[in-house]
């Protein structure tokens, strides 16, 4: 029986409907603990702290880089980002599948740090979309967008360093078909060794017995 749950990195371009699409699972799922980055940007209209993110300064992140209190963090657009390690070992411990929103950067360090953990990209259907849904946002200039469009050819090309990719056409079958996929890393052989190890010792038991 699996005590232990999986450590999900879930990545995309900016604007790609992560949020969205993690809000959609976490209705209609159970099962799973949303781990809050740290960031040192600035709070989004409708964004609250410790929901959506833990809003520091940058004091005080440097502060946990340097106590090691970060499971990893990164630098983007000109902010850092990182994930506080207690709670992510708290949930995995107690069988939640956790899952991680961050960049690049910050999947490749944890996949160091933690080989079994699942990295999975998230993909508009195009270029042309994703540009559409920067701009259809309307929080952000037209440089910014750019820059934010610059940023995802540079993160296309590590794709190939994520065990799967999930294309976003529509927010509710991106959701299910995101979930069919974390569901399936419950069969793996190294989220179940103490069911097969006393399935094992039954079965050695069971053989010496007289018929």
């Amino acid at each position: 029986m699996r005590t232990r749950g999986n450590l999900i990195v879930l990545s995309g371009f900016a604007g790609v409907g992560k949020g969205s699409v993690l809000k959609a699972m976490f209705e209609t799922e159970e099962g799973y603990a949303y781990s809050v980055s740290a960031t040192t940007r600035s709070p989004r209209p409708g964004e609250v702290d410790g929901v959506h993110y833990f809003f520091i300064s940058k004091e005080r992140f440097e502060e946990m880089i340097e106590k090691e209190e970060l499971l990893e963090y990164a630098s983007y657009v000109g902010n850092y980002y990182g994930t506080p390690k207690a709670y992510v070992e708290e949930k995995l411990e107690q069988g939640f599948d956790v899952i991680l929103e961050i960049e690049v950067q910050g999947a490749l360090l944890v996949k160091e740090k933690e080989p079994n953990a699942i990295l999975i990209y998230m993909l508009p259907p195009g270029a042309r979309p994703l540009y559409e849904r920067l701009s259809g946002r309307g929080t952000e200039t037209e440089e910014i967008i750019r820059k934010r469009m610059t940023r995802a050819a540079k993160e296309a090309e590590y794709l190939v360093k994520y065990d799967y990719i999930i294309v976003n056409h529509d927010i509710d079958e991106c959701a299910a078909n995101l979930h069919a996929l974390i569901r399936a890393q419950r069969q793996r052989v190294s989220n179940n060794l103490p069911f097969i190890q006393k399935l094992q010792k039954e079965l050695v038991d069971f053989s010496k017995k007289e018929c």
